[in-house]
């Protein structure tokens, strides 16, 4: 993308991110949505408003980060598309939402749960073990053609999703036992999804052949399930 381009793209893709942030605004019926879609079957006010916050802290950021990332992607010599800037701004939102959340809350009424947290509570084994082979298909397929600068963008990827995963892990408790557990497992879950999704779009800069097809249709489907809750795992749950 040559550089007189990019000003332009950055201010359209920073439009995009605004009006996204005007239409996404979450308020109480997202916020219950959220929630029960995550297990929460009768969420009360406390909760609703827990799960609104939760979406804004992540919303607020995406149109500065479409109007950022493309010029810091030009300066840093890194190629990329749509695509590449949607799937890194929802994850670099995440993380930023992640980092602002470890301050506990002053007014939270803790609640200590019995058991201990961990990344395997969060993302289930076998979203776990898709992450790896979808990722690890990817990266030999970067080594494969030697596309070193992109592995080194598909490592920094990496990188952000588990440092995401581990800051939800670890992030202090709101209070509300029951969203705090849906909240962070949705943390987890689409921060998976969408490391695995953003990685394997790094795959096919220039080959489209059968084996890259492959690839971005297991990462996209992986991301699809990684990131919404089945009707069948919330019945277990249950």
């Amino acid at each position: 993308m040559p550089f007189d381009n990019v000003p332009a793209v950055a201010l359209i893709m920073g439009l995009f991110g605004l009006v996204i942030l005007v239409l996404l605004w979450p308020g109480e019926k997202q916020g219950t949505k959220v929630l029960r879609r995550w297990g929460v079957d009768d969420p009360s006010p406390s909760e609703v408003a827990e799960a609104v916050r939760y979406l804004r802290r992540r919303r607020f950021w995406y149109p500065w980060l479409f109007l950022g990332l493309p010029v810091l992607a030009d300066l840093a010599g890194i190629r990329g598309d749509s695509t590449s800037v949607f799937l890194a701004t929802l994850l670099i939102g995440a993380l930023i939402a992640e980092v602002l959340a470890q301050r506990p809350q002053k007014r939270a009424r803790r609640e200590a749960g019995l058991e201990r947290r961990a990344v395997r509570g969060l993302v289930p084994d076998w979203g776990l073990a898709l992450y790896t082979v979808i990722v690890v298909a990817a990266v030999v397929w970067l080594v494969v053609h030697r596309w070193w600068t992109l592995l080194g963008v598909a490592a920094a990827v990496s990188a952000v999703t588990w440092l995401i995963i581990l800051l939800a892990v670890r992030r202090p408790s709101t209070g509300d036992s029951a969203a705090d557990g849906a909240l962070r497992v949705r943390s987890a879950r689409v921060a998976a999804g969408l490391g695995l999704a953003a990685t394997v779009t790094l795959a096919i800069p220039e080959v489209t052949n059968l084996v890259s097809w492959i690839l971005v249709v297991a990462g996209l489907a992986g991301w699809y399930h990684l990131a919404h809750r089945s009707r069948a795992e919330v019945v277990r749950c249950r």
